[in-house]
């Protein structure tokens, strides 16, 4: 069965008519106390889902923003047990927006794919991305998930096959996140027009919503994104912004940021940055 937080966001999306905003934090990034007051400013900032990621050694995926916020992390012992534990305490606080675990599959295999499903489910977290794991070699854990009701969310690229976005889309659940580009994660001047040729190519295939992320950076891309998916994922603009920002005000020029996203000039965000 599919996570029903993720399946009711992209319905309330539908009903509300707008583009959903995915954004993604690396936890522990700049550190693990502004990550837990971080994702409830997200939500009441706009956001429909929020990615955790895992701090891993070699991010193969990701442009060197969040691979500096992932090195960052790891530095400060932030491990995928203390990324569950920070799920289960935002949970904790009634944050109630879908819950993303972002992170390379080695961190997993050596909890334990069981044990790790099973910690996730315990800890609020309704999907995964797992981007050096490919279909072929998904079945644990996509068994694992699919008992718990986790959503085991596939990355499809540009230069993805006919064939491998079939296989993909047969045993996707949640959404289809699509790559805009073929490349790292990073933002970007401009969105890359392969992502809606993806996107088409994704639709023959599956009726689950879309998400298409990788180089969007401000409102301009997500209205342009908005106009054939369902969502747009929004990752190393925000790491840059929690990077950039003024002491104490990391949480504060995110919430700001967010609203630009959304399409408001001014946020107002009342927490302990």
């Amino acid at each position: 069965m599919p996570s029903p937080r993720i399946a009711e966001a992209f319905q309330r999306m539908k009903r509300q008519g707008k583009t959903g905003l995915i954004l993604y934090v690396t936890v522990g990034f700049p550190d693990v106390q502004t990550t837990l007051e971080l994702a409830p400013a997200l939500e009441v900032a706009g956001a429909d889902i929020v990615e955790l990621g895992v701090p891993f050694s070699d991010p193969l995926a990701d442009g060197a923003t969040i691979q500096k916020a992932s090195y960052h992390a790891l530095g400060q012992g932030v491990t995928l047990r203390r990324c569950l534990a920070v799920a289960a305490e935002l949970r904790g606080r009634g944050f109630a927006v879908p819950l993303i675990l972002m992170g390379y599959y080695n961190p997993i295999l050596a909890l334990g794919v069981n044990a790790f499903v099973r910690q996730a489910q315990a800890s609020g977290v309704d999907g995964l991305i797992v981007p050096d794991l490919p279909p072929e070699e998904s079945g644990p854990l996509k068994a694992a998930t699919a008992e718990l009701d986790i959503d085991l969310i596939c990355l499809l690229a540009p230069t993805s096959t006919e064939r491998r976005i079939a296989e993909a889309c047969a045993s996707a659940s949640g959404f289809i996140y699509c790559v805009s580009l073929a490349g790292v994660t990073g933002a970007r001047d401009q969105v890359s027009s392969e992502g809606q040729g993806l996107v088409e190519r994704v639709r023959r295939h599956t009726r689950l919503p879309v998400a298409v992320g990788f180089g969007i950076a401000r409102r301009e891309h997500v209205e342009a994104v908005g106009r054939y998916a369902e969502a747009a994922v929004i990752g190393s603009a925000l790491v840059n912004v929690l990077d950039q920002a003024s002491p104490g005000r990391a949480v504060a020029e995110a919430v700001q940021f967010v609203k630009e996203l959304r399409g408001e000039a001014q946020g107002v965000y009342r927490g302990t940055a």
